[in-house]
């Protein structure tokens, strides 16, 4: 469906320059590291069958967005992307305070000026700013769109809603505008200032690890109740999950193969990688996703998982992968029925015999066998169920965190 944009090279020498200027600036004992993370995704014309469900054009317009930190700091950064533009997008103005207004919204600046433009296919990176901020707190970032910028890159759901405003008006702390939006518009990362033996987790997924399924604007995807057992050894956890992401190609967004350079090991402080994929390139061929593509094999989908732990391991991060949850039933009585089948099931059964088998992680984290139907393995359990049989509600996404081995974080992270 994505389309492929010959800005690879930029973007990624853009994000290593932010980095390297980043931790520049940080004191000698201190190191900036990714803190929350939004993946971008490319926008898609009215033919896919879901609809984006933002607008399409933003102009002389304010937009606030409300964030959860996993580790906290006395300094941050923020991040806009444009990755997936084809012209510049300009920022007219930036604030950030925390979300229960106990302090004021702070000004940000880029290079020492209150605005910036982000190039096409380029990210840009605030100043540092002096706002402290605890682990798992919530952050408000608002930005001002002063000239007609069409919304080609942005990510979709999320669970999370953000408003638009008419006019300039970040600075308000009450904010005017009563238009809703579910995902998030250019804003990309906070990255806050930490000890330098701090560092993130990075979760690469798919919409399970998006929280889709999760009670909305309440911050219960399986990553952030990770991100509160992580919290007292300052360990952050970044989400890099993306609505029908697939590890081999394209769906709502780049294919992890492609998009792992950015994602994950561009990301400041990055030393884990924890990947739950496999389930879109298992259940879209043959479905209403994409009916013409044919079944992927299991040995194609352990060949992409060599390659990212190939790429993770030369850049010294450790590759955690976890088992596909079962999905029998997925979406049954919708537009999108047909995501699941006895064949998918038994591809499913095998990917998952491969990664708890194969030897190659660095660990293993057995999804499957959590929230799996003792009765019905095909099945999610009901009680974890959001109730399209394909993504966990709260409860099952607690079940996830609770089942990853953050001891063996802690000690690998020593």
């Amino acid at each position: 469906m994505t389309a492929k944009f010959g800005v690879m090279a930029t973007l990624v020498l853009a994000m290593a320059a932010a980095d390297a200027s980043a931790n520049e600036e940080a004191g000698g004992d201190a190191r900036w590291m990714t803190s929350w993370y939004a993946a971008a995704q490319p926008a898609w014309d009215n033919g896919f069958i879901l609809p984006m469900n933002l607008p399409r054009l933003l102009n002389d317009q304010s937009l606030r967005e409300t964030v959860r930190l996993s580790a906290g700091g006395q300094r941050m950064r923020l991040v806009f992307s444009n990755r997936y533009g084809r012209q510049p997008v300009r920022i007219g103005a930036v604030r950030a305070g925390p979300a229960d207004g106990s302090v004021p919204a702070l000004a940000l600046t880029f290079s020492g000026a209150g605005e910036a433009t982000i190039a096409p296919g380029a990210v840009i990176t605030s100043d540092p700013v002096a706002l402290a901020m605890p682990p798992l707190s919530r952050l408000t970032v608002s930005s001002y769109l002063p000239s007609p910028t069409p919304v080609a890159s942005f990510h979709w759901g999320a669970q999370q809603t953000a408003r638009l405003a008419a006019g300039n008006v970040v600075a308000a702390a009450r904010f005017p505008g009563d238009t809703r939006v579910e995902g998030r518009l250019f804003f990309q990362a906070v990255l806050v200032e930490a000890p330098r033996e701090a560092h993130t987790v990075v979760v690469l997924g798919d919409s399970i690890t998006d929280g889709n399924g999760s009670t909305q604007d309440a911050d219960r995807r399986w990553p952030d109740m990770l991100a509160q057992r992580l919290a007292p050894d300052g360990i952050a956890v970044a989400n890099a999950g993306i609505s029908g992401g697939r590890l081999l190609r394209d769906g709502m967004g780049q294919s992890a193969l492609a998009r792992f350079e950015q994602d994950v090991l561009a990301q400041p402080g990055v030393a884990e990688v924890i990947v739950l994929l496999g389930t879109n390139d298992i259940g879209w061929p043959g479905g209403p996703f994409a009916p013409a593509e044919r079944a992927v094999t299991v040995d194609e989908l352990a060949n992409g998982y060599r390659q990212l732990l190939a790429a993770a391991h030369a850049r010294g991060v450790r590759v955690t992968a976890g088992t596909l949850p079962p999905f029998e039933g997925a979406l049954e009585g919708t537009p999108f029925a047909g995501h699941y089948s006895p064949e998918k099931e038994r591809l499913r059964q095998q990917l998952n015999r491969w990664i708890r088998g194969c030897g190659l992680f660095d660990a293993v984290v057995d999804f499957d066998a959590v929230l799996r139907d003792p009765d019905r393995p095909q099945r999610l359990r009901q009680a974890f169920d959001s109730g399209d049989h394909l993504h966990p509600g709260d409860a099952g996404y607690r079940a996830m965190a609770a089942a990853v081995d953050v001891a063996a974080i802690r000690e690998r992270l020593r």
